[in-house]
């Protein structure tokens, strides 16, 4: 059971070769703009290709300096909150 839980903290989910948050977030705001840009504009879906492979290119390349992205994404999306002070000071203090 030990080994299951480091091999699943050693090696984070991928899509792709690439971290999985990032590379959904990519293929998320990149398709439905190439399809919007297709119908709109008649803008030929080669360059929108090129640049998903490009960008997730970049992303596999920064995944492999830094394979637990997508866990600081996802922490950093739970752990960035506006507290409301008890006491009027700067910035925030997690008061009861």
């Amino acid at each position: 059971m030990r080994a299951l839980i480091l091999k699943a903290v050693a090696n984070p989910p991928k899509i792709l070769w690439g971290p999985f948050l990032p590379t959904l977030i990519n293929l998320a705001l990149q398709f439905p703009l190439m399809f919007m840009s297709i119908g709109v504009l008649d803008i030929n879906p080669i360059f929108f290709l090129f640049s998903i492979v490009g960008v997730h290119a970049g992303i596999v390349l920064y995944g492999a300096k830094e394979p637990h992205i997508s866990t600081m994404i996802q922490a950093y999306g739970q752990t960035h909150r506006v507290s409301k002070n008890l006491y009027k000071v700067k910035g925030n203090k997690f008061e009861p």
